[in-house]
Formats: C-alpha cells, sequence, structure tokens
C-alpha cells in the first residue's frame, strides 16, 4: 500500500487560489448615427407623438376628436363612429393600403429588379424609365 501513495501526485488545494467566475464587464457605447434617415426618424417619431398626444384635446363636433368609448363600444375617429362589427372592414382597407404601397412602381423592384438584363421596360410599361416619364408628364 505504501507503494501505490509514492506514486500519487499532490496537487495544490483548488479553494487557496481564487478564480473569478465571469470576466469583467466591458461596458457598450452607443455610436453617434447621423445621415438622412436618422433625421427622418427623428422627424417621424415627434411627428406621432404629438398625434399621439395631440389628439385627445382636439374637439369635434361637441367631443374628443379621436375618443374609445369602450363602455358604449363606440370608437369616434374625427366624424367617423366605428362600432366593433367595422373593424373587418377597416382592416381590410389598411391591408389593401400596405400592399399598393409595394405593387407601386416608384418603389425599387416593383417592375424589372428581378428581371434578366436583356428584358427591358417598354414606354407603355409602368417601370417609370425615362420615356414613359416623359409621356405621363406631358400627358398630365
Amino acid at each position: 500500500m505504501n507503494d501505490t501513495l509514492k506514486n500519487v501526485e499532490v496537487l495544490p488545494r483548488r479553494d487557496a487560489v481564487e478564480e473569478p467566475l465571469y470576466e469583467v464587464r466591458q461596458k457598450i457605447y452607443p455610436r453617434a448615427v447621423s445621415g438622412g434617415f436618422a433625421r427622418w426618424r427623428v422627424a417621424l417619431v415627434l411627428a406621432t407623438q404629438i398625434v399621439f398626444y395631440g389628439t385627445p384635446w382636439l374637439g369635434w363636433n361637441g367631443r374628443q376628436a379621436v375618443l374609445f368609448d369602450l363602455g358604449a363600444r363606440k370608437f369616434y375617429v374625427f366624424g367617423l363612429v366605428l362600432w366593433p362589427q367595422d373593424f373587418i372592414y377597416l382592416t381590410l382597407l389598411l391591408v389593401i393600403s400596405a400592399l399598393s404601397l409595394f405593387s407601386s412602381p416608384r418603389w425599387p423592384g416593383a417592375c424589372g429588379a428581378a428581371t434578366p438584363a436583356r428584358r427591358r421596360c417598354t414606354p407603355r410599361s409602368s417601370c417609370g424609365s425615362s420615356a414613359g416619364s416623359r409621356a405621363i408628364a406631358s400627358a398630365g
């Protein structure tokens, strides 16, 4: 039994040396952003906040301009009175409006961005080519 104890290596105790379990936290600093999109973002945030906080103070036909009367189940949006069953029409209108944005020829990819290079837009197409734009401008 003494022979087996002679071959055993004695290791230092682990609790004698304290090692941190986690790395020291490094602070993250946000980078300043500038440019056209940052200005648009700030302008739209301000506009939506003004609408959100300003519409309850607007008067319209003797009541608030935008009023969600949950007790009576009526929703007043300026001169429009919406009942709960009318929201399917409002939803359909909003979906159609959103989808019409993406089918508009003014957006990139609406007409021919994914088409092969050999296929070109004609003046009659709604691609917004220079000839088509001139024809539309002269007609209007």
